[in-house]
């Protein structure tokens, strides 16, 4: 299935794109060898290989959880603009 620049201009216009003739037939190319990429992956013989999660079968060597420095909460409160009750106050986002 081949995209035509018929189809890019439908779809610049439902999107509400401004493309020119010259972004819209290369936009239509671009698309297309995409598709012939997908054809191609499509096409290759795939019995009997099992899907993966992961390029790589080994397992990730978790690092041990604990903690590398300190925060002192006391100084970065100093430095806020608001602060109440220990907790730091921001502009209401939701009314």
């Amino acid at each position: 299935m081949a995209i035509q620049r018929a189809d890019i201009e439908k779809l610049c216009y439902l999107a509400r794109i401004d493309l020119t003739e010259d972004t819209a037939a290369d936009t239509a190319a671009g698309i297309n060898r995409v598709l012939e990429l997908i054809d191609q992956l499509r096409a290759a013989d795939t019995a009997g290989i099992a899907p993966l999660a992961h390029p790589l079968e080994e397992t990730q060597r978790l690092r041990e959880d604990r903690v590398e420095e300190e925060v002192d909460r006391d100084a970065l409160q100093a430095i806020a603009p608001a602060v109440e009750s220990g907790l730091y106050l921001v502009p209401r986002v939701i009314e």
